[in-house]
Protein backbone atom coordinates (compact mmCIF):
# COMPACT_ATOMS: atom_id res chain seq x y z
CA UNK A 1 0.00 0.00 0.00
CA UNK A 2 1.49 3.33 -0.69
CA UNK A 3 1.93 6.13 1.90
CA UNK A 4 -0.46 8.63 2.19
CA UNK A 5 0.22 11.24 -0.43
CA UNK A 6 1.27 14.24 1.98
CA UNK A 7 4.08 11.25 3.38
CA UNK A 8 6.03 11.46 0.33
CA UNK A 9 8.97 13.25 0.07
CA UNK A 10 10.01 15.83 -2.15
CA UNK A 11 14.12 14.63 -3.54
CA UNK A 12 16.76 17.39 -4.37
CA UNK A 13 19.99 16.64 -5.99
CA UNK A 14 22.62 19.50 -6.81
CA UNK A 15 25.82 21.01 -7.31
CA UNK A 16 28.14 22.77 -9.31
CA UNK A 17 28.16 21.71 -13.52
CA UNK A 18 30.13 18.73 -14.38
CA UNK A 19 29.86 17.34 -11.47
CA UNK A 20 27.61 14.06 -12.36
CA UNK A 21 24.28 15.08 -11.04
CA UNK A 22 22.16 13.92 -13.81
CA UNK A 23 23.96 10.61 -13.78
CA UNK A 24 23.44 9.83 -10.46
CA UNK A 25 19.61 11.08 -10.88
CA UNK A 26 18.92 8.91 -14.04
CA UNK A 27 20.64 5.99 -12.26
CA UNK A 28 18.65 6.26 -8.94
CA UNK A 29 14.83 6.90 -11.44
CA UNK A 30 15.90 3.67 -12.91
CA UNK A 31 15.73 1.92 -10.07
CA UNK A 32 13.08 3.53 -7.76
CA UNK A 33 9.58 5.42 -8.90
CA UNK A 34 11.18 8.78 -9.46
CA UNK A 35 10.45 11.33 -11.67
CA UNK A 36 12.99 14.25 -12.91
CA UNK A 37 12.33 17.83 -12.16
CA UNK A 38 14.94 20.14 -14.30
CA UNK A 39 16.35 23.35 -12.24
CA UNK A 40 18.37 24.29 -15.44
CA UNK A 41 17.52 28.16 -16.38
CA UNK A 42 19.20 26.98 -20.15
CA UNK A 43 17.97 23.25 -20.53
CA UNK A 44 14.18 25.22 -20.22
CA UNK A 45 14.94 26.26 -23.93
CA UNK A 46 14.32 24.68 -26.85
CA UNK A 47 16.73 23.98 -29.75
CA UNK A 48 19.90 24.42 -26.74
CA UNK A 49 20.57 20.89 -26.33
CA UNK A 50 24.31 20.03 -26.50
CA UNK A 51 25.40 22.86 -24.64
CA UNK A 52 22.98 22.51 -21.77
CA UNK A 53 24.09 18.47 -21.65
CA UNK A 54 20.10 18.20 -21.81
CA UNK A 55 19.18 14.56 -21.51
CA UNK A 56 18.80 13.00 -24.86
CA UNK A 57 15.33 11.68 -26.07
CA UNK A 58 16.12 8.22 -25.59
CA UNK A 59 16.51 8.55 -21.96
CA UNK A 60 13.37 10.91 -21.63
CA UNK A 61 11.70 8.77 -23.30
CA UNK A 62 12.60 5.76 -20.23
CA UNK A 63 12.35 8.34 -17.57
CA UNK A 64 9.63 11.14 -17.09
CA UNK A 65 11.59 14.44 -17.12
CA UNK A 66 9.69 17.73 -16.56
CA UNK A 67 10.58 21.49 -17.21
CA UNK A 68 12.96 20.77 -20.37
CA UNK A 69 12.41 22.35 -24.08
CA UNK A 70 9.42 24.41 -21.97
CA UNK A 71 10.03 27.14 -24.20
CA UNK A 72 11.43 28.66 -27.31
CA UNK A 73 14.64 30.67 -26.87
CA UNK A 74 13.67 34.41 -27.88
CA UNK A 75 11.10 33.68 -24.59
CA UNK A 76 12.44 34.41 -21.35
CA UNK A 77 12.33 32.34 -18.13
CA UNK A 78 11.61 33.54 -14.94
CA UNK A 79 12.67 32.10 -11.47
CA UNK A 80 9.06 33.08 -10.61
CA UNK A 81 7.60 30.84 -13.59
CA UNK A 82 9.66 27.82 -12.43
CA UNK A 83 8.33 27.98 -9.12
CA UNK A 84 4.99 27.85 -10.46
CA UNK A 85 5.56 24.85 -13.08
CA UNK A 86 8.03 23.26 -10.80
CA UNK A 87 5.47 23.15 -7.55
CA UNK A 88 2.80 22.31 -10.44
CA UNK A 89 5.17 19.19 -11.69
CA UNK A 90 5.59 18.13 -8.04
CA UNK A 91 2.03 18.30 -7.48
CA UNK A 92 1.46 16.04 -10.28
CA UNK A 93 4.19 13.46 -9.86
CA UNK A 94 3.17 12.82 -6.11
CA UNK A 95 -0.72 12.86 -7.37
CA UNK A 96 0.44 9.62 -9.35
CA UNK A 97 2.37 8.32 -5.98
CA UNK A 98 5.56 8.77 -7.09
CA UNK A 99 8.71 10.85 -6.19
CA UNK A 100 9.59 13.90 -7.22
CA UNK A 101 13.51 14.33 -7.54
CA UNK A 102 14.68 18.37 -8.40
CA UNK A 103 18.11 18.13 -9.74
CA UNK A 104 20.22 20.95 -11.32
CA UNK A 105 22.64 24.13 -10.28
CA UNK A 106 20.82 27.19 -11.40
CA UNK A 107 20.94 28.30 -7.91
CA UNK A 108 18.85 31.19 -8.19
CA UNK A 109 15.75 29.11 -8.77
CA UNK A 110 16.53 26.36 -5.88
CA UNK A 111 16.93 29.10 -3.89
CA UNK A 112 13.12 30.31 -5.25
CA UNK A 113 12.19 27.09 -4.46
CA UNK A 114 13.53 26.63 -0.80
CA UNK A 115 13.36 30.01 0.72
CA UNK A 116 10.67 31.95 -1.92
CA UNK A 117 10.26 34.89 -3.84
CA UNK A 118 10.14 38.28 -2.83
CA UNK A 119 7.78 40.30 -4.07
CA UNK A 120 10.20 43.28 -6.21
CA UNK A 121 9.34 46.12 -8.16
CA UNK A 122 9.28 46.01 -11.84
CA UNK A 123 12.66 46.89 -13.66
CA UNK A 124 13.58 50.23 -14.23
CA UNK A 125 15.12 51.24 -17.39
CA UNK A 126 15.98 54.54 -16.62
CA UNK A 127 17.78 53.22 -13.49
CA UNK A 128 19.78 50.26 -15.30
CA UNK A 129 20.66 52.74 -18.01
CA UNK A 130 22.70 54.47 -15.39
CA UNK A 131 23.86 51.69 -13.68
CA UNK A 132 25.30 50.28 -17.10
CA UNK A 133 26.41 53.94 -17.74
CA UNK A 134 28.20 53.66 -14.65
CA UNK A 135 29.97 50.34 -15.20
CA UNK A 136 31.11 51.28 -18.00
CA UNK A 137 33.30 53.92 -15.95
CA UNK A 138 34.29 52.49 -12.99
CA UNK A 139 33.14 48.92 -13.93
CA UNK A 140 30.67 46.39 -12.07
CA UNK A 141 33.32 45.52 -9.44
CA UNK A 142 32.68 49.31 -7.83
CA UNK A 143 29.18 48.70 -8.27
CA UNK A 144 29.44 45.53 -6.26
CA UNK A 145 31.46 47.55 -3.34
CA UNK A 146 28.47 50.22 -3.27
CA UNK A 147 26.43 47.28 -2.91
CA UNK A 148 28.34 45.31 0.01
CA UNK A 149 27.77 49.16 1.62
CA UNK A 150 24.11 49.15 0.93
CA UNK A 151 22.97 45.83 1.77
CA UNK A 152 26.79 43.71 2.96
CA UNK A 153 24.44 40.32 2.94
CA UNK A 154 23.23 40.36 -0.71
CA UNK A 155 26.76 41.41 -1.76
CA UNK A 156 28.22 38.30 -0.48
CA UNK A 157 26.29 36.13 -2.22
CA UNK A 158 27.01 38.10 -5.62
CA UNK A 159 29.87 37.89 -7.68
CA UNK A 160 31.74 41.26 -8.44
CA UNK A 161 31.36 40.48 -12.08
CA UNK A 162 27.92 39.19 -12.29
CA UNK A 163 26.41 42.63 -13.75
CA UNK A 164 22.99 40.99 -13.50
CA UNK A 165 22.48 40.36 -9.63
CA UNK A 166 24.62 43.53 -9.08
CA UNK A 167 22.08 45.71 -10.85
CA UNK A 168 18.93 44.27 -9.93
CA UNK A 169 20.09 44.64 -6.04
CA UNK A 170 21.20 48.09 -6.46
CA UNK A 171 18.30 48.69 -8.15
CA UNK A 172 15.87 47.19 -5.64
CA UNK A 173 17.43 49.23 -2.67
CA UNK A 174 16.73 52.32 -5.06
CA UNK A 175 13.61 51.71 -5.56
CA UNK A 176 12.28 50.60 -2.35
CA UNK A 177 14.09 52.00 0.08
CA UNK A 178 15.03 47.91 1.70
CA UNK A 179 17.53 45.83 1.41
CA UNK A 180 17.20 42.94 -1.19
CA UNK A 181 18.39 40.13 1.73
CA UNK A 182 15.67 42.18 4.23
CA UNK A 183 13.00 40.99 1.57
CA UNK A 184 14.09 37.59 0.41
CA UNK A 185 14.08 37.15 4.33
CA UNK A 186 10.71 37.41 4.72
CA UNK A 187 9.16 35.66 2.39
CA UNK A 188 7.33 32.08 2.65
CA UNK A 189 9.28 28.40 1.36
CA UNK A 190 6.91 27.16 -1.41
CA UNK A 191 8.33 23.91 0.27
CA UNK A 192 6.76 24.16 3.40
CA UNK A 193 4.76 21.81 4.75
CA UNK A 194 6.45 19.21 2.50
CA UNK A 195 9.29 16.56 3.45
CA UNK A 196 12.40 17.17 1.37
CA UNK A 197 15.21 15.82 1.19
CA UNK A 198 18.46 17.31 -0.14
CA UNK A 199 21.90 16.25 -1.42
CA UNK A 200 25.00 18.47 -3.00
CA UNK A 201 27.39 16.97 -4.91
CA UNK A 202 30.99 18.32 -4.08
CA UNK A 203 34.07 17.22 -5.89
CA UNK A 204 36.80 17.49 -2.95
CA UNK A 205 39.15 18.40 -5.62
CA UNK A 206 38.79 21.49 -7.79
CA UNK A 207 41.66 20.62 -10.23
CA UNK A 208 39.74 17.16 -11.29
CA UNK A 209 36.74 19.63 -12.00
CA UNK A 210 38.12 21.53 -13.59
CA UNK A 211 39.65 19.14 -16.22
CA UNK A 212 36.04 17.52 -16.29
CA UNK A 213 34.65 20.37 -17.56
CA UNK A 214 37.30 20.87 -19.92
CA UNK A 215 36.73 17.48 -21.27
CA UNK A 216 33.11 17.78 -21.18
CA UNK A 217 33.36 21.19 -23.33
CA UNK A 218 35.89 19.37 -25.94
CA UNK A 219 33.12 16.66 -26.46
CA UNK A 220 30.39 19.26 -27.07
CA UNK A 221 32.48 20.91 -29.62
CA UNK A 222 32.86 17.81 -31.36
CA UNK A 223 29.13 16.92 -31.07
CA UNK A 224 28.83 20.68 -32.84
CA UNK A 225 28.19 23.06 -30.60
CA UNK A 226 28.99 25.41 -32.50
CA UNK A 227 27.07 24.37 -35.29
CA UNK A 228 24.30 24.43 -32.70
CA UNK A 229 24.89 28.16 -32.04
CA UNK A 230 25.30 28.79 -35.54
CA UNK A 231 21.93 27.79 -36.35
CA UNK A 232 20.08 29.85 -33.12
CA UNK A 233 22.56 32.94 -34.44
CA UNK A 234 21.22 32.38 -38.02
CA UNK A 235 17.58 32.59 -36.97
CA UNK A 236 17.65 36.58 -36.74
CA UNK A 237 15.40 37.32 -34.11
CA UNK A 238 17.80 36.48 -31.02
CA UNK A 239 20.73 39.00 -29.94
CA UNK A 240 23.14 38.61 -27.39
CA UNK A 241 21.10 40.41 -24.94
CA UNK A 242 18.29 37.65 -24.31
CA UNK A 243 18.76 35.45 -21.51
CA UNK A 244 18.88 32.40 -23.35
CA UNK A 245 21.67 33.66 -25.12
CA UNK A 246 23.70 34.68 -22.13
CA UNK A 247 23.99 30.83 -21.15
CA UNK A 248 27.64 29.58 -20.39
CA UNK A 249 28.89 28.41 -23.78
CA UNK A 250 26.27 30.16 -25.98
CA UNK A 251 27.98 33.62 -25.02
CA UNK A 252 31.27 33.23 -25.94
CA UNK A 253 30.47 31.03 -29.22
CA UNK A 254 28.26 33.94 -30.41
CA UNK A 255 30.97 36.77 -29.76
CA UNK A 256 32.85 34.62 -31.98
CA UNK A 257 29.91 34.20 -34.44
CA UNK A 258 29.61 38.12 -34.35
CA UNK A 259 33.49 38.24 -35.42
CA UNK A 260 34.41 39.62 -31.93
CA UNK A 261 37.62 37.05 -32.06
CA UNK A 262 38.79 33.85 -32.91
CA UNK A 263 37.46 30.14 -32.16
CA UNK A 264 40.03 29.21 -29.85
CA UNK A 265 39.84 32.82 -27.74
CA UNK A 266 35.59 31.80 -28.15
CA UNK A 267 36.68 27.98 -26.49
CA UNK A 268 39.21 29.68 -23.60
CA UNK A 269 36.55 32.17 -22.48
CA UNK A 270 33.29 29.76 -22.38
CA UNK A 271 35.93 27.51 -19.83
CA UNK A 272 37.09 30.43 -18.17
CA UNK A 273 33.00 30.90 -17.94
CA UNK A 274 32.19 27.59 -16.81
CA UNK A 275 34.75 27.57 -13.90
CA UNK A 276 33.70 30.72 -12.53
CA UNK A 277 29.75 29.40 -12.77
CA UNK A 278 31.14 26.42 -10.68
CA UNK A 279 32.58 28.77 -8.11
CA UNK A 280 29.49 30.56 -7.72
CA UNK A 281 27.54 27.58 -6.93
CA UNK A 282 30.14 25.92 -4.63
CA UNK A 283 29.33 29.74 -2.80
CA UNK A 284 25.89 29.55 -2.95
CA UNK A 285 25.80 25.65 -1.98
CA UNK A 286 28.01 26.51 1.12
CA UNK A 287 25.21 29.57 2.27
CA UNK A 288 22.08 26.92 2.04
CA UNK A 289 24.16 24.10 4.47
CA UNK A 290 22.20 21.54 2.49
CA UNK A 291 22.32 18.41 4.62
CA UNK A 292 24.31 15.94 3.04
CA UNK A 293 27.39 16.75 1.17
CA UNK A 294 28.48 13.94 -1.03
CA UNK A 295 32.06 13.20 -3.36
CA UNK A 296 30.55 12.47 -7.01
CA UNK A 297 33.42 10.02 -7.49
CA UNK A 298 32.93 8.09 -3.81
CA UNK A 299 29.17 8.17 -2.79
CA UNK A 300 27.38 7.09 -5.97
CA UNK A 301 26.58 3.21 -5.02
CA UNK A 302 26.17 4.46 -1.72
CA UNK A 303 24.04 7.29 -1.98
CA UNK A 304 21.34 5.24 -4.68
CA UNK A 305 21.07 2.30 -2.13
CA UNK A 306 20.40 4.46 0.74
CA UNK A 307 18.04 6.65 -1.57
CA UNK A 308 16.24 3.41 -2.56
CA UNK A 309 16.62 1.72 1.21
CA UNK A 310 14.71 4.82 2.23
CA UNK A 311 11.97 4.86 -0.09
CA UNK A 312 11.18 1.64 0.58
CA UNK A 313 10.60 2.32 4.27
CA UNK A 314 7.97 4.33 3.21
CA UNK A 315 6.10 1.03 1.36
CA UNK A 316 6.51 3.05 -2.13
Amino acid sequence: MNAPRAALPVLILTGPTGSGKSRWAERLAEQAPVELVSVDSAQVYRGMDIGTAKPSLAIRTRIPHHLIDVCDPAEGYSAGRFVTEALAAIRLIQARGRIPLLVGGTMLYLRALIHGLAPLPQASPDLRGEFDARAAREGWPALHAELATLDPEAAARISPHDAQRIQRALEVCRLTGERLSDLHGRTRSPLQGMTVWSWALAPPERAVLHRTLAERFEAMMDAGLLEEVRALYARGDLTAAHPSMRSVGYRQLWGHLAGDYDRAEAIRRALAATRQLAKRQFTWMRSERFAEWLDPEAHALSWNRDVRQRLEALAL
